[in-house]
């Protein structure tokens, strides 16, 4: 018999085989002496074991507490918005900034002549800059820690930021402009993407009942400490007069993010790409071959979440440079608040990562204004405390 009918006395792996056989699409009959009556009867008693299992480990999420979640993160990054327009080294009323953004603001003296400068031109720009930044990172980072099942993972795991800055720093010793440092930036990332999609072709489309996170999460870092070896010579290498703009890049920078559009744009595709699989991300938290089980395409799922994840991370990395923890502290974060819904925390990743941005941008252009702060460092200072504070908290 295909399938032992006395609890206890069956390995777990057993219980759901001839299910994950039974799912996998094939032109020959099922494998069960060419019962097809006991083929359909074994894949539904193994789906109805998992979804139960399921229903008793995984949170109830309802469409309206998960609106309700999106709603108050909606809220809260258009407060820090307006507080991104508002406060830095001239600050504005409410009242001004309103008045700026209206289109005829400009025919109202010089006054508000100036206010609409500093907030359409430089302080609009740079906080949608940062949202999109921090979206696309914690959405990332919430993606990769599904695929690789491991808490420890984030957008720049698997090397998409060490190639992004080799690339991007090459361009700033050669003095180039900065459209050709966003440029170089997303082809280091692209080539990165690429350098672990090849070597790591197995273990994404492979399609085997056994874990093989860990080999594409070695692959990645190994990748990634190439990059930073390169990443090391050239801060070597480079003149002083470029070093501290180097620097200052590699740490997080949104000064060069006037046009924000691409990114805005980027996290556009990034969600519409992966929210529709967000159920089926459920499934493959179970581990592959529970997935399989329960009818999941795992091997076209693996590679759809690795390739969104990647070219998310290298969106946010082209326009704010190397911005740590965002990805790694806020799908904690909700997670351990709200659940681990797929449906409902990849937006609310989205709405927390630009919150989180925006308000570390705020903070590093107002500590010490008229000077400013790489982002990167605010978001480290405040990211490893809370990260620290959320593990000693956690219960075992």
């Amino acid at each position: 018999m295909l399938i032992n009918r006395k609890r206890g006395t069956t390995p777990a792996t057993q219980d759901y085989e001839p299910a994950y056989f039974c799912n996998i699409p094939r032109r020959k009959a099922c494998p069960a002496s060419g019962s097809q009556q006991l083929c359909r009867g074994a894949r539904s008693r193994g789906a109805a074991r998992m979804s139960r299992i399921f229903a008793r480990t995984m949170p109830v999420m309802h469409a309206r507490r998960a609106a309700a979640i999106w709603c108050v993160l909606a809220i809260l990054a258009l407060a820090v918005l307006m507080a991104s327009l508002a406060l830095g080294s001239v600050p504005l009323t409410p009242a001004r900034v309103f008045a700026a953004l209206m289109p005829l603001s400009s025919h109202s003296g010089a006054p508000a002549d100036l206010a609409g400068e500093i907030v359409r031109s430089l302080r609009l720009p740079r906080a949608l800059a940062g949202f999109a930044c921090g979206a696309l990172l914690a959405v990332a980072g919430a993606l990769l820690q599904v695929l690789l099942r491991n808490p420890l993972a984030e957008p720049y795991v698997l090397g998409v930021s060490g190639g992004a800055a080799s690339f991007a720093l090459f361009a700033m010793m050669a003095g180039s402009a900065w459209w050709l440092v966003d440029a170089s930036a997303f082809a280091g990332a692209f080539v990165s993407i690429l350098l672990v999609l090849g070597l790591a072709r197995r273990e994404l489309w492979r399609g085997e009942p056994q874990d093989t996170s860990p080999r594409l999460l070695l692959t990645g870092a190994v990748i990634a400490a190439g990059w930073g070896a390169l990443i090391t010579l050239l801060l070597t290498l480079a003149p002083d007069n470029r070093l501290r703009g180097m620097l200052f890049w590699l740490t997080g920078d949104l000064n060069g993010g006037g046009l924000p559009w691409i990114a805005l744009a980027a996290l556009v595709v990034v969600l519409v790409a992966i929210l529709p699989a967000a159920p089926q991300l459920n499934v493959l938290l179970r581990g592959d071959a529970a997935a399989q089980a329960l009818g999941v395409p795992v091997m076209s799922l693996r590679l759809r979440v690795y390739l969104v994840a990647s070219l998310a991370a290298a969106a946010a990395v082209t326009t704010g440079g190397t911005i740590g923890f965002v990805g790694l502290v806020v799908p904690h974060t909700l997670r351990l608040a709200f659940g681990n819904d797929q449906r409902m925390l990849l937006p609310a990743a989205a709405l927390g990562g630009g919150v989180a941005v925006m308000g570390a941008d705020l903070v590093a252009r107002t500590v010490i204004a008229p000077a400013q702060l790489p982002v990167g460092v605010i978001t480290a200072l405040i990211g490893v405390p809370v990260f620290l504070w959320m593990l000693l908290r956690r219960p075992r």
